[in-house]
């Protein structure tokens, strides 16, 4: 039996996910539209054998513009550079199900995972607040469970194209003067509530079928669209209880909805603040608590929560009449986690702009390699995660610290990769990989994940069917 291995994600945001981390003397406050640091952030990542990368996303400007770096470089087109720099790592871009067509973004899609050689994931969202709402022309953001309704009929859409060119389409044969088989390309000419799609994409099948599928939200509709559709989860939870209760209740709604529970991998985030000894990683998380701009904090979480602006005091507790969680039309999951943790902890409002400063939410694990390897080990071994969605406090070292420090103990517990397929143990290629031995793998393979089978084909009598997702 092949044991578990762990999987790695990297979160990669301009100067790190901490608020602050643009103020530290190493940053480079520009980081996040300068292509050369992606670079050496997806090299680090690839040095650490990492599954994948991805790059979180907005049709909106995020945040407070003084707060810290705002705006971000368009993903899929970032992620197209980064597949020209990289060999193996996997490439994730988040785009929204709420603001863009099906026809266009398939076709993006389908483009980076053929020029990355099947490394290409989706991040599915759907987009929440007025602002970005604004930015297409609607006065308010639409409903939650419309955002999601509208979300699977988009999916619905995206799988129809991807299928719409059998593998084999392609028959370039010169002598016959016949470059392909019309009876082999399926346009969806797709009618529904949202969408009206026509034609077959314009883009051959690529090579993972269709790229890794990930996604991100908690609430209940979330989990029902993962539990449907998702390859892989990115979700935040604070303790070890949380984090089994959601793994187990993801799984079994997987299973419910038809699929194997072994082909949804959860991810929760961590994000790591290490140090040679726990003195020295708890100096490291105090400087960038010192750096905190606290009346940013606030405008964020008065946001968050829903409430008029100066509703907060900066050291009282949150008010006990918070709206309830149904009426929120936002980040549901998000807004429950904050609350909860505030709640359980007694956190002043200071205490908890401080919990939320390098994670948004996500776990924040402050010790040494060992701690945060044990960390690791524990939650993966105990039910909790499939893998780890990496959030560096700091960009580009707090990367290098985990590659150089956490890395090593996890490979040395057997737990994560030495190299990846395809390489030796230094990682160089060995011969014919890529080409005339093993390829590389895809990113699909990388997660354990079969290629999905094309709706539009009958297998062969006697052949096994592809998985369907």
């Amino acid at each position: 039996m092949t044991r578990r291995r762990l999987h790695l994600n990297a979160f990669l945001m301009n100067t790190g996910h901490h608020e602050a981390s643009w103020r530290l003397p190493e940053s480079d406050p520009y980081a996040h539209v300068e292509l050369g640091h992606y670079v050496r952030l997806a090299r680090i990542a690839e040095r650490g054998t990492f599954d994948s990368l991805f790059l979180a996303d907005g049709p909106q400007l995020w945040s407070n513009f003084a707060q810290r770096p705002a705006g971000a470089l368009e993903p899929l087109t970032l992620l197209t550079a980064l597949a020209t720099a990289t060999e193996h790592i996997g490439l994730i871009a988040t785009a929204s199900t709420s603001y863009n067509s099906p026809y266009n973004l398939a076709r993006k899609f389908a483009s980076l995972d053929i020029i990355s050689g099947g490394r290409a994931g989706w991040n599915i969202v759907t987009t929440a607040g007025a602002e970005a709402a604004r930015n297409f022309g609607l006065d308010a953001e639409p409903a939650h469970a419309e955002r999601y309704a509208r979300a699977a009929e988009f999916l619905d859409v995206a799988l129809k194209l991807w299928d719409s060119w059998e593998d084999d389409a392609i028959v370039a044969d010169k002598a016959a003067g016949v470059w392909g088989d019309d009876t082999k390309i399926h346009p969806p000419r797709h009618r529904g509530k949202y969408f009206g799609v026509e034609g077959a994409l314009n883009v051959p099948r690529s090579p993972q079928g269709y790229p890794l599928l990930v996604q991100a939200g908690s609430s209940k509709d979330g989990k029902a669209f993962a539990a449907r559709y998702a390859e892989a989860v990115f979700t935040a939870q604070q303790t070890l209880k949380d984090a089994q209760d959601f793994y187990a209740d993801l799984k079994s709604l997987t299973a419910a909805a038809g699929r194997n529970p072994d082909h949804i991998k959860v991810l929760p985030g961590i994000v790591p603040v290490i140090g040679s000894t726990q003195a020295e990683a708890r100096a490291n998380e105090q400087v960038l608590e010192d750096h905190i701009v606290y009346t940013h904090g606030v405008a964020r979480l008065e946001s968050l929560l829903q409430l008029p602006a100066g509703t907060l005091e900066l050291d009282g507790l949150l008010p006990a009449d918070l709206p309830p969680e149904s009426s929120i039309e936002g980040a549901r999951s998000r807004y429950t986690l904050v609350v909860e943790l505030a709640r359980r902890e007694r956190l002043t409002v200071r205490q908890l702009i401080g919990r939320l400063g390098g994670g948004r939410g996500h776990l924040t694990f402050t010790g040494t390699p060992e701690q945060v390897a044990d960390a690791i080990e524990e939650w993966f071994t105990l039910g909790a995660a499939d893998g780890f969605n990496i959030m560096p406090a700091v960009l580009p070292s707090g990367l290098d610290a985990f590659v150089d420090h956490v890395v090593p103990i996890l490979r040395t517990r057997g737990l994560l990769r030495t190299a990846y397929d395809g390489t030796g143990s230094e990682g160089t290629e060995l011969e014919g990989a890529g080409g005339t031995g093993r390829p590389r793998q895809t990113l699909r393979e990388r997660y354990g994940l079969p290629r999905p089978a094309n709706q539009y084909v009958t297998p062969a009598p006697g052949s096994p069917a592809l998985a369907r997702v």
